[in-house]
Parts: C-alpha cells; structure tokens; sequence
C-alpha cells in the first residue's frame, strides 16, 4: 500500500512535465483566412493549441513571409507577424512548426476578394430598423437549439430565455421592411454567445441578446451560423438593403475560448478584487478628474460576466483589429455600430476606425457611447472642441437629441410644452449646439432601443404624440434609427427587467395567433402607424431635401417648433403645434426660407394647401409640407 502510494505521489509531481511533454498542436488560427489584395499588407496570427508556443514556424508559400514569431507567457500560443505582398495569389497556406524531431503543419487559407458590395456605408438617405434576431422570426425551427451548447434551453414563455428566432426567420422578413421604407438592418449581435445562463438580480438569463462573445470567427448556431449570414447579407444587398454589424470590443462572455486558456495575464484588465465600472463617463473628459476615477470607468468590467479586454496589449489590439477587417470582407456588411464605445481605449479605437476606413473608404461607423451632454458626446466623434484627444469615429449614437425628443414629446399637450426650455424647445436646444461635431448629420438618430422604454410607453402611449416624434426621427439632420415594432405600437417599460422591452415581433413564429408582418394581422390603428412610418420614410427615400439637404430651424414660440430642410431641388417645411389648441402661424417670420413659394403640398395626406401665409396647425400635430411655386 505504501509503495502504490509513493508511486501515486510520484506521478502526481510528474504531472507538469508530462504536460510539457505533450505532442505539440496547431488547434486554431486566427483570423480562419485572410485575403489577397488587401491594402494593409501587415497581418498577425494567433496559433493555439498545446505548446503551439514552443515550436519554431516557416511559412513557404510565394508572397507570404513570416516576419517575426512572438511567444508570450503562455506556451499554447504563438503569434506570427505575417506581410502578404500584393503579388500573392489565393491558396493554401502551409504553416510548418518544428520541435526537435516533432514537426506539425497546418493549411490556412488565402483568398481572393470577391466583387460583392460591402463597406458600402449608411447615410441620411438611410432608414435604419434595429431588431434582435432572437426575438424577431423565427425561419428555422432546427437550430432552435443545441445540447452540445452551454444554454441548451428554449422557451417563449420564459421571457429570460433564448426564443428561437434566427436569421432565416429576419430573411423572410425583407419584403415586409422593404414596404416599410426601411433601407438598412442592423442587429444586435450575431456572433456566438456560447454562454451557459447567468444570474442577474436573482433571475437566470440567456445571453440573446449577443452582447457575450465567445468566438469571434462564428456566428452562432441558433442563428443559423456563418453561411446563414452571408446569405441574409446577399438577400438584403438584392433586396437593396444594406447590414449593420454590432461589434463588441470593450468585454467578451466569461467563456470565451481564450479565456479558457489566456494568452498572458494582462489580455484582461486584471485587479486586485473585482472592480465593476462606475458607468460615469464624466472622468473621461474632466480636465480635473482624478486617474483612479478614468481608470474605474475605463478598466473596470461592465458586469462580473463579462470581463474587460485590455486593449494596450498589442496583441489584443490586433485581434480585435484585424476581426473588424475581417467581418466586413468576409460577411460584405455596409455598417459597423461598436457597443459601449466610450468604455474603450480610445486611441485603440482610433486605430481600428482607421484599419476599417482604410479598407472601406464609405463605411459608417457609428458607436454607443450613453451620454447626456452634447461635449461628452462629441469628444467620441470628429469634433471642433479642443479636447486633448481627438476621435476620428465618423458618426455615433445620438443619446443627446433622443432624450430630447422624448423629453419634449412628454411635454406635449401640457402646460409645459409652452416653457422656457420645455416642449420642442429641447430639441431646438440639442439641434442648436451641433458647431461641436465636424458632421452632425452622420450622427444615428433614435427614440427608443433595446436597453431604454419602448417610444410608445415613454410618451404615455398618445398617439399624436406618437406621431410628432416619428416626424422629428424621419425629417431632422441625421441617420434615423428606429427600433422593432415601433411601427405596430408595440410598448413596454423596463420593469421589471429589460425583458418587457425586447418581446418577440407578433408573427415571426409559426403557429402565433397574430401576424403583425400583415395588414390583415393587425388592428386599424396599428395599420394607421405602419401606414404613418411608411409613407414618411418612403418620401425621405425620394426626396434630397430630407435625404442630403441643409437644416434651418427656428426659435419655437408659443409651443410651435418650424424648421426646413432644403437643398437646391426642393424644400420641406415640419411645423409642429405641441400645444393641446389649434394654432394659426404667419409664415412671413420665415420668408428666409419660404420666399418663392406660394403653396405646399402635404406630405402626410397629400392635400394641396394653396396659400401657405397662414397655415392651420391642429393640436398636437406636426405638419409636413413640400413647398411650391
């Protein structure tokens, strides 16, 4: 007994070298592929598998050179900096690692680009629906779910957990937002969320939402997968609608693969206890902050879940980098939206935005960085501010003019909306301190998303309210964005979790008892606000002075807000009467504008209104009107 336990023990202390002594193993590389032709010639590796580190690499394939081979500290991984000539032709790449008398190899692929649209942008031209594909339609009830998956649950009636929708469900969707007016699809996001559940507040949640990367290189399964993408992308480009990919750089999901098996202590922000962010973005920009507060709100994870990558390690940097790249190239998406922006290195930030622009001249990006304060929100875009860091993200998340419109809109029809800085004065107010942005009008206009109330429910569900606000989201500066089932008054508040606000679209399963996706579905005053959305923002998709055109508003007075958009071949005027009584306007206030015109014709009902110097603005409505001569 005594020897088979001191051979036991032996054993035991063996442990570590017989892992060392392991066969070595090429078990991934990232990024999967890459492509010929490409304008940044740089690339850099990631090898893993056990003692990938510990093998000493060649690479003998015509215009691919193997520059310099990084080892950190954990011997699983390897980083090899590549430079693909422009001369390189697409094949098979054979990476040749050697130990001794071990050798292991392993083919990635080199491929030629393909001439598909990608990188194509989005504009003021552009109608943005945001949904989340989980809780949209459902078109595949096969990849439901997986039991080799960390969350193997599925269940409508649990508002916690996945429902199945899935990309082929949102690709049978297209010609319902194409008759909406809707010109691009942005997704919360796709990648792969092999995250088991998690506890939040006492309740156990799937991750649907996507915000939990555990693989870059895969879209997840129950979303149909990589080649499930690729076709929603192609049918969307047929259809002439373009795709916004949602990024995620600030955290990944607790599992994620390489943090199974990290690289090297410092791939995470790493502290003492766990630290959580203080969510204030105010240290960020204060000239007097303290660096213990920047470092909270930088460092510190968004939840215990999702730990923060630390993106001052190159190596981080260049995985992050090089997937955006990737993404678009391999998917063709038009749009990249980049969750908690302002959480992230910012010159990290601007080194990819520039690896990105470098690649797609016209691609948009645009971040979320949650703010309330127009400076804080242009110190993440090109700005004129003389802030000692200067953004070069070309567009983000407009939270300031949100809060605004929705801020105004609860005004309207009270006593209030005729205040000093209450009513449409809020977004005169916000619009009036665009001098702080190079562009104001690449900025992504929004009433509601997927973390806030639903738009319906935040303005009391009042209908002429409803409508205003949609009216101020579709003919003001910027990309307007609006959120799923907006258009069928769909409504909730975040109580008593942010479940209530993310319900599955009416239809998009089959079997559902209502189908919101038609007409004969839904009841007359849902038709009355698909009707509403879809005849404004088909007009926008034909009309340069809403789409390109130039921005004058004036002074509200006495509850009523006017403004213009205007361009050389056409002007549109938005009178909005925020009071509860009908308001008479003389327009000589604004000959600036209206000099010229003799008449309008009104976009909404398409009456003729033959002379505009005083025009009738009923309570509670918003009038828009195409000059004529």
């Amino acid at each position: 007994m005594r020897k088979a336990l001191l051979h036991l023990l032996l054993m035991l202390l063996l442990i570590p070298e017989l892992a060392l002594a392991q066969a070595p193993a090429i078990q991934k590389i990232n990024p999967t592929n890459w492509w010929v032709g490409m304008k940044r010639p740089n690339l850099q590796l990631l090898v893993y598998g056990p003692g990938a580190g510990t093998l000493t690499y060649t690479i003998a394939y015509p215009g691919v050179k193997l520059l310099k081979t990084n080892t950190v500290e954990n011997p699983n991984y390897a980083f090899l900096d590549l430079t693909i000539a422009a001369s390189a032709k697409p094949g098979t790449v054979r990476i040749v690692g050697k130990k001794g008398s071990q050798t292991v190899t392993k083919n990635w692929e080199l491929k030629a680009r393909d001439n598909a649209p990608k990188g194509q942008g989005v504009t003021q031209a552009d109608f943005i629906y945001l949904a989340m594909p989980d809780r949209f339609a459902n078109g595949d009830p096969s990849n439901d779910k997986f039991s080799d998956l960390r969350d193997p649950n599925l269940d409508r009636n649990n508002p916690f957990f996945r429902h199945g929708g899935d990309l082929q469900g949102a690709a049978q969707r297209i010609p319902y937002l194409k008759d909406l007016g809707v010109t691009a699809i942005w997704f919360t996001p796709v990648i792969e969320n092999n995250q088991p559940l998690t506890n939040e507040g006492g309740t156990m949640r799937a991750s649907y939402h996507g915000y939990g990367f555990t693989d870059q290189y895969n879209i997840d399964r129950r979303l149909g997968g990589n080649e499930a993408y690729k076709a929603f992308v192609q049918k969307a480009h047929a259809a002439g609608l373009k795709v916004v990919q949602d990024a995620v750089y600030n955290h990944v999901g607790n599992t994620h693969w390489i943090l199974q098996d990290l690289p090297m202590k410092s791939w995470l922000h790493q502290w003492p206890t766990y630290t959580n962010t203080s969510y204030r973005q105010q240290p960020i920009t204060d000239p007097h902050a303290a660096q213990v507060d920047k470092k909270v709100t930088l460092n510190g994870w968004f939840v215990p879940f999702l730990p923060d990558l630390n993106q001052e390690n190159p190596y981080v940097a260049n995985y992050l980098i090089q997937h955006a790249v990737w993404s678009v190239e391999n998917f063709g998406v038009d749009a990249w939206r980049i969750d908690t922006y302002m959480y992230n290195d910012q010159p990290f930030m601007n080194r990819c935005n520039a690896a990105l622009l470098t690649e797609y001249p016209r691609i948009h990006i645009f971040g979320e960085s949650s703010v309330n304060n127009v400076v804080d929100q242009a110190y993440y875009v090109k700005n004129n501010i003389n802030f000692p860091f200067k953004s070069n993200q070309p567009g983000g998340l407009d939270f300031v003019l949100e809060g605004a419109m929705v801020g105004g809109l609860k005004e309207v029809g009270t006593p209030a909306a005729t205040g000093w800085d209450n009513g449409a004065q809020r977004v005169y107010q916000a619009l009036a301190q665009d001098a702080v942005y190079q562009d104001p009008t690449k900025l992504v206009t929004f009433l509601d998303n997927h973390d806030h109330n639903r738009y319906l429910s935040e303005i009391g569900e009042d209908f002429d309210r409803y409508k205003m606000g949609l009216t101020w989201l579709l003919t003001t500066r910027g990309i307007p964005s609006m959120y799923y089932g907006t258009e069928i008054l769909m409504k909730n508040f975040k109580d008593p979790t942010d479940a209530e606000v993310r319900k599955d679209f009416p239809g998009g399963w089959p079997g559902d008892k209502e189908d919101k996706f038609t007409a004969a579905g839904r009841t007359a005053k849902e038709n009355e606000a698909f009707n509403f959305v879809r005849t404004l923002a088909t007009y926008r998709k034909t009309h340069p002075a809403l789409s390109s055109g130039k921005l004058m508003q004036y002074l509200p007075e006495n509850g009523v807000y006017v403004y213009f958009r205007y361009d050389a071949t056409g002007t549109v005027m938005v009178a909005s009467n925020t009071t509860d009584k009908l308001a008479a306007l003389p327009t000589a206030r604004f000959t600036e504008r209206t000099k010229g015109f003799t008449k309008a014709r009104n976009v909404l009902t398409n009456e003729t209104i033959n002379n505009i110097s005083t025009l009738q603005l009923p309570a509670k409505t918003a009038l828009v009107l195409e000059l004529l001569k």
